[in-house]
């Protein structure tokens, strides 16, 4: 647990950082007016989908790179980062053309046509900052594969202190700075994702603690094998988020079919759930890197023994986070919005969120312990199920069938997540047990 907490912590911190800066930006829209708070709630929800995505396929480079340093293969990492940055460049432009075009989407899900010209502004601003989102995170997981995991934090604290005076100024004109609403806030959080890409690149460029893998020692060509290795690793786990991504940015889009409160309230509440969130993602991220590094040397028992700092880890963030949910709603509700319908319902919503806290970490956990095991295609077919066999059909049901509203679209939520953690950690708990004797790396 305390090496485990160790590597967690920085992640933890950086995680935070990073979801902080979507609810900064929801707290600008806030107090700008309920119109803008809505159009930034359904535009972050296109961004997520963005960001779930390059997630999910650079996710390969962590495990693999553990996998290198515990097999004592270091001097491999630098070409295979040098690969990676040649998916990172391809996945960066085919987000940013995917945001940009977003707004046909939007009108097609029906959202209230006095929500869509915020939401289209702010995504087009922040369009601009999807190529430097994906290069930063190649930067990042290249450095948490090899256990450096305090630069997550600093540049993630970095960004989010430089995003808050940005936003304030592009959003509502002050110190000098034209008032551009929404997209003005999507404008400097893209700003801000390039000084974190740029900051991150020069420091693994020009720190010691790197000098010996060569990252950048040469341009290499791009190469179909290595690529295609990434691929195979970082699709099925890009899926897998993107599966639970969807499912939340699918609920947000079918909330924003119910008119301002509803979606404003359920924006307010997704980023408390979402920040809440980032405390076990970051355990998981951390165990996965230990579980890559003992699999990489061979090391059946350090698997288990660093999985099991992980759960025990998450179990104690979450149950704080259900307790911090359930009393505290009302309190973070007004916070975020002077609007007391808005206020209401978000506090509702906060304390169904408190429910699936265990589940949501104990999904991440297993989801975690398994890419370090390179396990990504059965996890794959788990996160499809359960989401969108169980989650979604249940709170469309209960939500839009049977008139729930949000309430019944987070029961759907809460059931889809405690699907995927049962089926996730009985797929650890059997990989593991099966291999305890031989090669704890096993590929599904």
């Amino acid at each position: 647990m305390r090496e485990s907490a160790r590597l967690s912590i920085p992640l933890v911190l950086g995680q935070l950082s990073a979801v902080a800066m979507n609810v900064v930006d929801t707290l600008i829209a806030g107090h700008h007016s309920a119109l803008a708070l809505a159009g930034v709630a359904v535009g972050s929800a296109v961004w997520s989908l963005a960001i779930m995505i390059a997630l999910g396929v650079m996710m390969a480079l962590p495990p693999s790179v553990s996998h290198l340093a515990g097999a004592g293969r270091r001097a491999e990492i630098g070409p295979l980062f040098r690969q990676a940055l040649w998916l990172a460049l391809a996945l960066g432009f085919g987000l940013f053309v995917l945001v940009r075009q977003s707004g046909p989407l939007l009108a097609a899900m029906g959202i209230d046509a006095e929500v869509l010209p915020g939401a289209r502004d702010f995504l087009g601003g922040l369009s601009w900052g999807a190529p430097a989102l994906v290069l930063y995170l190649a930067f990042r997981y290249l450095s948490e594969g090899v256990a450096l995991t305090r630069p997550t934090m600093v540049f993630g604290i970095g960004g989010l202190l430089l995003l808050i005076p940005l936003g304030i100024g592009l959003m509502h004109g002050v110190c000098g700075l034209p008032a551009l609403g929404p997209y003005g806030l999507g404008l400097a959080t893209a700003f801000v994702l390039w000084c974190q890409a740029a900051g991150m690149g020069l420091y693994l460029w020009s720190s010691p603690r790197y000098a010996d893998l060569r990252l950048f020692d040469r341009v290499d060509p791009p190469r179909a094998a290595a690529i295609a290795e990434l691929l195979r690793i970082g699709l099925p786990m890009g899926v897998s988020i993107f599966m639970e991504g969807s499912l939340f940015v699918a609920t947000a889009l079918i909330i924003g079919t119910l008119g301002t409160v509803a979606v404003a309230a359920h924006q307010v509440a997704i980023n408390i759930a979402s920040a809440c969130f980032m405390v076990p993602l970051g355990i998981a991220m951390a165990t996965t890197v230990r579980v890559g590094h003992a699999s990489g040397a061979g090391d059946a028992s350090a698997v288990r023994w660093a999985a099991g700092g992980g759960y025990a880890l998450t179990a104690l963030a979450q149950v704080g986070s259900a307790l911090l949910l359930f009393f505290g709603a009302s309190l973070i509700a007004r916070a975020y919005t002077d609007d007391a319908e808005v206020a209401a319902l978000a506090a509702q919503l906060m304390a169904l969120a408190a429910v699936f806290q265990l589940s949501d970490g104990l999904q991440a956990a297993s989801g975690g312990a398994l890419r370090g095991l390179k396990d990504t295609r059965v996890p794959m077919v788990i996160t499809v199920l359960a989401y969108w066999c169980v989650g979604m059909p249940l709170g469309w049901w209960l939500g839009i069938a049977q008139g729930a509203g949000p309430q019944g679209m987070w029961i759907g939520l809460i059931a889809g997540l405690s699907v995927a953690a049962v089926l996730l950690t009985l797929r650890f708990s059997r990989l593991s047990g099966r291999d305890a004797q031989s090669r704890p790396s096993i590929r599904a």
